[in-house]
This record gives structure tokens, C-alpha cells and sequence, in this order.
């Protein structure tokens, strides 16, 4: 493997002419330039991720601060931290994953050099988070939209939009009292913001098409699934359209469905939002919009690496929701 020594001899400069030209510390003239980094083309010359760092000022390290709360689906988040790490790798940095449930984290990343950024995931509507973010010096990325944006940079997948999607293919087909499976209980007291917003739009939605809409918490779990669907034929009788936004308790609302021999879609329509394979990994295929965890990863690395890049405006993008059909949504029967 070469080395700056390497490059220097080849290049007929000094070792220190070649760090200047990697760290742009000294101005280096046009032609000394060319002929140094053409020769580290040549050599295949990578310099050290520490020397690059004293060099930048920079680790390049994004942390992903990530709090894993009771009933977090870590699948799910897994997906976003994956698109977050390969588009981090693409533009050489790495990703140190932050867990803790409270603002220690933004602290610890806006007091030190441990990371250049921060992307912070599972934002709260009033999220404890903001006022650290928004007084650090080093740039930040929110996967998600908390009740006032200003003066950051949010991306996430627009879940008013969805909400009103999902009721709007439900009430188009002709179904008029209609059930949102939802986040859990304690989801919606923390007022998560992707919770909040699936709410809001499934009901804005409703109240446009004249429909009725029931929202059910919903624990993330089989059996809370079984209980979300009890709960439903209990106190909405009627219903023949269900909204799951709660890929754990898929599977239980699923399986009680067919427990009850109720029909899909002949005796009630269901539209599942989730993940990619939400629709397509159970036995009958769901008509669904997909949440597209990878690519928002890969935006929010995107916005972070234009901030770092001399970017500083903020702003918050919406990723709009697309909807595949299924099978799993029909006209209700008379």
C-alpha cells in the first residue's frame, strides 16, 4: 500500500508539499497540484482516517441518535439506519449510533468532536431534543416533524398525506364507516409526530367524504392486534374498512380476521402502512403504502452532507406517499 512517502518521491515534492495539497492548509501551485494528485491517482495513495481528520477538523462521523423506547419496532428502525449508513459510506463517513432516550446525546455531540453531525430519529411533536439541536454548532437532520420546524432541517414520509390516502382509497370504493389501527397509547401521549399526523389525516380525510372514522390505539404486538380487532367489531359495528398503520399488530389483526371468518376484502377492506414488505409478507397480500425507510435514511445523510458542504438553510421535506393495490380492497357488500 503506498504511502505519503510513496506520493512525495514520485511526485518530486516534499512529503509536507503533499499534506498541504490533502489538507489545503498552504495555498500549492496549479501545477504542483496536478502532477501531486495525479500521482496519487496513480499509486492509489489513501491517506489515514485519523491524518485526514487533524487535517479537516473534521472525524467523519455522522451520529444517528436513535433512543430504542418501549415498543419501538427495531426493525423498522433498522431500515432507515441502513440507507442512513450506506449513503453515509459514499461520501467516506461513518455512523456512530446513539440509543439514549433523552437530549444527553445532542449534548455530548455538540460539546466534543466525536462527530461532524447528527441525524436524530423517532422526533415528538414537543421533542426535549430541539432546543440542544438548535443551539449546536455542528449541522443536524431530524427524520421526522416536530410541532414548530423552524430553524431546522426535517425529512420524513408525509403521514397527513398518507392518512388521507389510505381513508380516501377506502372511501372511494364505496365504504362509509371505516376503523385506523394505529400506534400505541403511549405512542400517541408522547405525541409522536408520525402518529400524531397519521391521525389527523385519516380524520381530516373522513370528515371530507362524509365517512365515519374510529382510531384505536394499538400495542405493537400479536395479541395486541387481536385485541385492536376485537375491539373494532365491539364498538364500531358496521365497519368495513380498516386503516393498520402498526406493522407488529399486523399479524394479530390478520389472524383474527380469519379466527372470525371475516372476509378480505368481501367483508371488510384493509390498507396496511409500513415498511416495504408490510403488504407482501403475510399469507394474503395487503393493499398498503409503504414507508420508505431506506431512502429517507439516505436523504436526511444527503441534507446533513449539503450543511457540511456550506449549505445553511434549513428546511423540512416531505416525502409523499405512494399506494399499491393488492387485492385487500373492495366494494363493501350489501
Amino acid at each position: 500500500m503506498a504511502t505519503i512517502d510513496d506520493v512525495a518521491k514520485a511526485a518530486g515534492v516534499s512529503a509536507s508539499t503533499v499534506s498541504y495539497v490533502l489538507s489545503g492548509k498552504r495555498p500549492i501551485s496549479p501545477r504542483t497540484r496536478e502532477r501531486v494528485e495525479r500521482t496519487i491517482r496513480e499509486l492509489g495513495y489513501r491517506p489515514h482516517a485519523g491524518a485526514r481528520a487533524l487535517a479537516s477538523s473534521r472525524s467523519n462521523v455522522i451520529a444517528l441518535m436513535v433512543p430504542f423506547r418501549p415498543g419501538v419496532n427495531v426493525q423498522i428502525i433498522m431500515r432507515f439506519v441502513g440507507g442512513a449508513v450506506t449513503a453515509a459510506r459514499a461520501y467516506d463517513h461513518d455512523v456512530l449510533l446513539l440509543t439514549q432516550d433523552d437530549s444527553s446525546g445532542v449534548d455530548r455531540v455538540a460539546s466534543s468532536s466525536m462527530a461532524d453531525a447528527i441525524i436524530v430519529m423517532d422526533v415528538e411533536a414537543e421533542d426535549e431534543r430541539l432546543p440542544a439541536l438548535r443551539a449546536m454548532k455542528q449541522p443536524s437532520v431530524l427524520i421526522g416533524v416536530p410541532s414548530d420546524p423552524s430553524g431546522l432541517s426535517c425529512v420524513d414520509l408525509d403521514f397527513t398525506a398518507a392518512g388521507r390516502m389510505a381513508v380516501r382509497r377506502l372511501t372511494d370504493a364505496g365504504h362509509r364507516r371505516v376503523a385506523l389501527i394505529g400506534a400505541s397509547q403511549d405512542r400517541f401521549d408522547r405525541r409522536a409526530n408520525y402518529a400524531i399526523r397519521m391521525r389527523a389525516g385519516a380524520l381530516e380525510e373522513a370528515e371530507l367524504r362524509g365517512a365515519e372514522c374510529a382510531v384505536l390505539p394499538c400495542e405493537p404486538t400479536f395479541v395486541g392486534g387481536v385485541d385492536a380487532v376485537e375491539r373494532v367489531l365491539d364498538t364500531t359495528p358496521g365497519v368495513t374498512g380498516l386503516v393498520v398503520h402498526n406493522e407488529l399488530a399486523l399479524p394479530g389483526v390478520m389472524s383474527t380476521l380469519e379466527r372470525l371468518e371475516v372476509r378480505v376484502p368481501e367483508d371488510i377492506s384493509v390498507v396496511a402502512i409500513g415498511a416495504a414488505d408490510t403488504g407482501t409478507a403475510l399469507a394474503k397480500p395487503l393493499t398498503g403504502i409503504d414507508v420508505p425507510g431506506e431512502d429517507i435514511g439516505r436523504v436526511a445523510v444527503e441534507m446533513v452532507m449539503a450543511q457540511l458542504g456550506g449549505d445553511e438553510l434549513t428546511s423540512t421535506r416531505l416525502v409523499s406517499p405512494e399506494l399499491t393495490e393488492r387485492g385487500s380492497v373492495a366494494t363493501p357488500e350489501a
